[in-house]
């Protein structure tokens, strides 16, 4: 998204930049909320403790040979909430997994990407 105004778009690509750099040295540079299981202290990402809890229980029953579906139902069934407070979806535990075991297909009929 730019802006039409020439300093709108010396703005934008200043903040860009600024993000940039910010990332490269390792910084949270503020894209939208941290990924579920982290959040941003003083502009750095740290891991939330309740939300790794969440993580590790996705993780034993992702190598329990659960499906995604499967999972999100047994998270939603004992309460859990995703990061935004809704309910979880078979993709939102796959993010979570992608994020643990890198991008792989876990959805049957999907090829790996």
């Amino acid at each position: 998204m730019t802006a039409n105004n020439p300093k709108d778009n010396y703005l934008w690509e200043k903040l860009n930049q600024a993000r940039q750099a910010k990332a490269a040295k390792g910084g949270y540079a503020g894209y939208g909320s941290p990924a579920f299981g982290l959040k941003s202290v003083n502009g750095e990402l740290v891991e939330n403790p309740q939300e790794q809890q969440v993580v590790e229980l996705i993780r034993r029953h992702h190598k329990s040979g659960k499906s995604l579906p499967q999972i999100a139902n047994w998270l939603n069934q004992q309460g859990y909430k995703t990061k935004r407070g809704k309910q979880w979806q078979p993709v939102s535990v796959k993010r979570v997994l992608d994020r643990l075991y890198g991008k792989k297909s876990r959805i049957s009929g999907m090829k790996n990407r």
